[in-house]
């Protein structure tokens, strides 16, 4: 027998039936929403963890890694450079990114960059090339009253109108120093070539001749030694070329070198931290600047070295790294037989003991040009020399150095006041170091 669902029940069954669809639709529309704001917050997070690697916002800020010999000299540079011993604090932003902060200064060398007024020199050399400088007069007294004369050495392919030279030499005048800045053989795009030869890697002589030019016109005169990059590597050579080479001269100051090019051809061919790609960048500017000077490397109407007739212009053109064009073109400027030749007498690692005036080399931790195995040379120099100091900020990169609190950076870099006042506490040094050394004999008599 069948019985009948009374009309109630079936009723309830009903609403019960309908209440139970609700609730499944309400629950699947409440889930999409919930999937979608899984994979936004995913998207954020992931955004976020690039931005924070890339921009290596997790790196503390620190006073630069100081490697030296314990010396009555160290011990007078500590007290009188706070930035020695002082956090060096970039834009908290960007600034902690080696890569951004060799991007800006490739790109805009600095910010509101002053425009210091010079006169240009010129000197004919031997070989019937014609360098430059610009020669720019102090525009207060020094600290100590002495006349001192800075000479600088830009980087690769550099002058005197780059403008993180502009920002240097301005704020060098203004402390009472003449600067006398190298314009690189060829780099000035105004200048023609006089003779079939080009700035290298490491010949010292366009150097050499605005050094003794600076020595005969102002005969009162010391030197403070100023090489970037590049720069740094042709003055430590200068300088360790021949003792009397040093005559005259208070102290040297190299930043951002990597001391032997043998040792970083490999680096530089190598895709971390985009050495590759930097690489690459610099050698496109150096066939820009080679092929602006064709006519004379070149061309037929003036006498080149037997070497350089027999180089293949065409592989100019397909190079594509720093060491291709230093093997077919830079190197037989000079006569090298190989590029292993050209890199080993270039270099100034054979010549950096021969030094034995106050050195100091400034490098950076995060530099992307330069690896860091080639920190090891700086590093052992310092430990065995008391005259040599190296200093290794975390930041900076490669010639960065920027300052700021946030976002935008101050025209005046670390860099440019950490040159300017290590060159004024070793000019105070010259001048109380009897006193210094004298007080420190009765010291250890008393001991």
């Amino acid at each position: 027998m069948f019985r009948t669902i009374p009309a109630k029940l079936s009723s309830n069954l009903k609403v019960a039936s309908l209440n139970w669809l609700k609730m499944s639709t309400i629950l699947e529309t409440s889930e999409l929403p919930a999937v979608f704001d899984g994979v936004k917050l995913a998207a954020v997070a992931a955004v976020l963890y690039v931005i924070v690697r890339c921009l290596n916002l997790k790196s503390p800020t620190a006073p630069p890694e100081l490697i030296y010999q314990d010396s009555a000299l160290a011990r007078f540079l500590l007290k009188s450079c706070p930035l020695l011993t002082k956090e060096y604090i970039p834009p908290l932003i960007w600034g902690k990114s080696g890569h951004i902060q060799t991007a800006l200064y490739g790109k805009m060398g600095r910010v509101r960059s002053p425009h210091p007024y010079g006169l240009r020199k010129y000197l004919t050399m031997p070989d019937g090339a014609t360098a430059t400088f610009d020669l720019f007069e102090p525009c207060s007294e020094h600290c100590t009253g002495d006349d001192v004369t800075m000479v600088i050495c830009p980087g690769i392919a550099n002058h005197s109108e780059k403008q993180y030279i502009r920002t240097f030499v301005d704020y060098a005048q203004k402390n009472g120093y003449r600067c006398a800045v190298l314009n690189h053989l060829g780099a000035l795009p105004n200048i023609e070539l006089t003779s079939p030869r080009m700035f290298t890697y490491g010949c010292t002589w366009e150097f050499g001749a605005m050094v003794n030019s600076i020595k005969k016109t102002y005969p009162q005169t010391q030197l403070v030694v100023v090489g970037f990059s590049l720069g740094g590597n042709i003055v430590c050579k200068y300088l360790g070329e021949n003792q009397a080479n040093q005559e005259r001269v208070l102290c040297c100051v190299s930043v951002c070198q990597g001391y032997s090019a043998l040792r970083a051809q490999e680096t530089f061919m190598q895709w971390d931290h985009c050495r590759r790609f930097y690489n690459f960048l610099m050698a496109d500017n150096m066939k820009k600047i080679i092929l602006s000077h064709r006519q004379v490397l070149f061309g037929d109407n003036m006498k080149k070295p037997q070497s350089l007739l027999d180089a293949d212009l065409g592989k100019l053109y397909t190079a594509t790294s720093l060491m291709q064009i230093d093997d077919n073109i830079m190197r037989k400027f000079h006569g090298y037989s190989s590029l292993k030749e050209y890199y080993e007498e270039e270099s100034c690692l054979q010549y950096l003991h021969r030094i034995y005036v106050p050195l100091l080399l400034v490098n950076a931790a995060d530099d992307p040009l330069v690896h860091e195995s080639l920190l090891s040379i700086p590093r052992a120099l310092s430990e065995k020399r008391e005259n040599v100091m190296h200093v290794l900020p975390l930041h900076g990169g490669h010639l960065g150095f920027f300052e700021g609190s946030v976002l935008f950076p101050e025209p005046l870099t670390w860099m440019d006041k950490l040159v300017v006042q290590y060159s004024n506490a070793i000019c105070q040094w010259e001048k109380t170091k009897p006193h210094c050394s004298d007080t420190e004999q009765a010291g250890s008599g008393q001991e």
